[in-house]
């Protein structure tokens, strides 16, 4: 974490996120009606999704900042992996949605060219919808939540799927209206990419997925590197939520004292712990 208010940030983006994605929702459905656009509409179904999808977030973030308890011994943490499954899930739910009316409407004929007013719709959504995802994802890197980090992937999903919907619009009201709801299809199609991959990153952190071998490598490298540790028995790492953990089994010589042995453990602790980019729990383990 580079600066002291990215822990403000923390707790500020989930309020931020959902007006922002309230006003979007009502403010491209409203639109979407009044124009005749099934793709903006469809958008602004999908900026509802986001409004729910917030909120379990907000509420992930709040219960992960709990201290640990005695039924929870290593904390709350890894709820904010449960928290993006959900998101994941709830895209992938208005995605179907999306596919499913729109190719009904295809294949119904129920197609009307919407009216130009609905391009301003889904610039304004592109707009901001990418400045909530940079905001984010500076608060989801920083913080090393993964909670915070779907919903601003979530976020960039609504500006990429607005600008498909952007793209139909124009084309449609070229005298092609049925590029209205092969946009809407596009935009459900991306959706799936996004949720998928969410889905995928949340049942590996709850899974305690091993991350990036080059991150063991370095743990490794720093631990090796203190003086006294003859060499590295086991290396285990794993997400918990925003915290890494981290287990160290150091080996010291066979006739060193047991006071030196753990001055050892403390120097390895203390280095790998600076030597990591976010917050790490390490436990050192001495053997010879």
């Amino acid at each position: 974490m580079r600066f002291e208010a990215c822990k403000q940030c923390r707790t500020e983006q989930g309020i931020h996120s959902f007006l922002v994605n309230l006003f979007m929702a009502l403010f491209k459905g409203v639109l979407g009606v009044l124009t005749g656009s099934a793709a903006l509409v469809a958008d602004g179904l999908h900026s509802s999704a986001d409004v729910i999808a917030t909120s379990v977030t907000m509420v992930s973030v709040w219960i992960s900042g709990k201290p640990a308890s005695k039924s929870y011994a290593y904390g709350y943490g890894n709820i904010q992996f449960i928290s993006a499954a959900i998101v994941g899930m709830i895209l992938l739910l208005g995605a179907l949605y999306l596919f499913v009316n729109a190719t009904i409407n295809i294949v119904s004929g129920l197609i009307e060219s919407p009216n130009m007013l609905a391009v301003i719709g889904a610039i304004v959504s592109i707009t901001m919808n990418q400045l909530l995802f940079h905001y984010q994802k500076c608060v989801g890197q920083e913080n090393n939540s993964p909670a915070i980090m779907s919903n601003a992937w979530d976020n960039r999903s609504d500006a990429l799927s607005s600008a498909a919907v952007l793209f139909g619009i124009i084309v449609a009201v070229l005298g092609f209206p049925i590029a209205d709801p092969l946009a809407a299809i596009a935009v459900s199609l991306v959706i799936v990419k996004i949720a998928v991959e969410l889905l995928i990153d949340a049942v590996n952190g709850l899974m305690d997925h091993s991350p990036d071998i080059t991150e063991l490598h370095e743990v490794y490298r720093v631990a090796e590197s203190i003086e006294g540790v003859r060499g590295i028995s086991s290396l285990k790492m794993r997400r918990h939520g925003e915290i890494t953990l981290v287990d160290i089994g150091i080996k010291v010589p066979p006739d060193m004292r047991v006071y030196e042995g753990d001055l050892i453990a403390l120097a390895v602790k203390v280095k790998v712990s600076k030597s990591m980019e976010h917050e790490t729990d390490v436990q050192v383990f001495v053997g010879v």
